[in-house]
């Protein structure tokens, strides 16, 4: 490959440019191809999501669409970008005991400290051994540079977190995959702005897109041809996404030989936040629900954001567009006010999210008080 990249650039092809193009369609291909298999195995095999009483679908669906992804994405990115897996030498091997992890899940459902511990394997390989660590919150809380073992600690648990979060928000259809697309999008165009050394990073984010594109093709079907991504596919783009907003961040910071640190944008913590704002926001207003009904934080229900729409009367396309819409519009306001000193802005993204998560419940009561 280095050989056919040094051949291009004599001739001043842009091959980076034709990377990006090759990796989103193969991508895209790859996970469009190998689905219907998945379908039909599924079936065959009875490896079916069952409906139950936090389920929003009435009847047996496959929900393996997250090993088609992964397979997408780890052969294009393999292929495009493998420099990856040289600058991050645990990364493949963290995506490989996730999609183990995930399939077992959505087989025979595991024990939730299962799962859990091979979170923290992974994390911990990828945060200790790849070097990918929240070494800085640029003045969050008055925080600048983390030592090193609180930064490790910290960003274990960021990871274990989030990928959860994501998980959380994969409860109708479209929502997880539209969100995952818009997420690495702008992470993506991001790392295309900072620079040729970030290029492996575009790539990555490009290979992504085109796999779960090509998954909400069926996953928005109907009848034969739907499929959950499943928490195979929730984990695996929670993980990635958590990957690319920690690398994002680190982005942002240049040490100078006089041993000065300089940020290139001050705020680049809060704008990280600001894009995986929704599954955020829906954990911690599930978690504040449950703590004042006296419950445990880990108890399942339908308060999530998502069910309430869903509670309105709206179809799971009409959900998933509305709760998109508004968390978009809180990554722009997010952009737009970067420069201002960040804790205010921290707030005002926090502030914007729990009025997204709140409103259906006031739309709910006056529609009950209508109606009665």
């Amino acid at each position: 490959m280095d050989k056919i990249d040094l051949l291009l650039e004599q001739i001043n092809f842009p091959i980076f440019y034709l990377k990006v193009v090759l990796s989103l369609v193969s991508s895209f291909l790859i996970t469009w191809y190998s689905i219907p298999t998945i379908i039909k195995i599924s079936r065959r095999k009875n490896l079916m999501d069952e409906p139950g009483q936090r389920s929003s679908h009435e009847r047996k669906i496959p929900n393996l669409g997250g090993v088609a992804m992964f397979f997408a994405i780890s052969v294009c990115a393999s292929i495009f970008a493998y420099q990856l897996f040289d600058l991050y030498k645990f990364l493949f091997a963290s995506l490989v005991i996730l999609l183990y992890v995930g399939v077992m899940d959505d087989i025979v459902v595991m024990r939730a400290y299962k799962k859990l511990l091979a979170q923290l394997i992974v994390s911990t390989l990828l945060v200790i051994g790849s070097d990918v660590r929240i070494r800085n919150l640029f003045g969050v809380f008055g925080v600048y540079e983390l030592n090193y073992f609180l930064s490790v600690i910290f960003s274990i648990i960021t990871f274990i977190i989030l990928v959860n979060a994501y998980n959380l928000i994969d409860g109708i259809d479209g929502l997880a995959g539209f969100y995952g697309v818009i997420c690495f999008a702008l992470f993506g165009v991001s790392y295309y702005r900072l620079g040729e050394y970030n290029y492996p990073l575009v790539i990555l984010s490009t290979s992504i897109i085109g796999a779960v594109v090509g998954f909400l093709y069926y996953n928005l079907s109907e009848k034969s041809k739907k499929i959950f991504m499943g928490d195979t596919g929730s984990m695996l783009l929670g993980f990635l996404l958590t990957f690319t907003a920690i690398c994002f961040m680190d982005i942002f910071i240049v040490k100078k030989e006089q041993g000065a640190v300089f940020y290139h944008l001050n705020s680049a913590p809060v704008i990280a936040v600001a894009v995986m704002i929704l599954p955020i926001i829906d954990t911690l207003n599930v978690i504040i629900i449950r703590l004042a009904e006296k419950r445990s934080p880990f108890d399942a229900d339908k308060n999530h954001i998502h069910h309430k729409l869903l509670k309105l009367g709206l179809t799971h396309k009409r959900a998933t567009f509305y709760i998109l819409i508004y968390y978009l519009f809180i990554i722009v306001v997010s952009y737009a006010l970067r420069h201002i000193d960040v804790n205010i802005l921290l707030i005002i993204i926090l502030v914007l999210g729990f009025i997204g998560a709140y409103l259906p419940d006031f739309f709910l009561k006056r529609k009950i008080k209508i109606k009665y």
